[in-house]
């Protein structure tokens, strides 16, 4: 029986009078495990890139925004050139920012969607 349990989970070597393994079924459990990380693992991060990938392109003038370092600011333009983000902190501050900089955007609001520098 044990023989028999070891060889069903493909880790024994065969018998003497018994025929070896078929190698496909010894990739097996390497194939299972890739597709599981795959479906559980990479595929949910590309998802998830591809999200804020669309969040980024629909950044516009007047939305609040928090950059990576914890900066809370309105956009006030966007280079699509240099791909960066001009950042009104209060009534005489302005940032520039790279676009991938920009972690979250609090607030949309109604307004032309940018495509030069102002």
């Amino acid at each position: 029986m044990p023989n028999m349990l070891l060889t069903l989970l493909l880790f024994a070597p065969p018998v003497a009078g018994q025929a070896a393994p078929n190698p496909l079924f010894q990739i097996a459990p390497l194939v299972l495990i890739f597709i599981v990380f795959y479906f559980f693992m990479i595929r949910p991060q590309q998802k998830k890139q591809k999200d804020r990938e669309k969040v980024l392109d629909s950044l516009k003038r007047g939305d609040k925004v928090i950059t990576i370092g914890g900066l809370h600011g309105t956009v006030a333009g966007i280079d699509t050139e240099k791909k960066t983000v001009l950042v009104q902190i209060n009534e005489s501050t302005k940032i520039t920012f790279d676009r991938t900089a920009i972690a979250n955007i609090e607030k949309q609001e109604t307004g032309d969607k940018l495509t030069t520098k102002e």
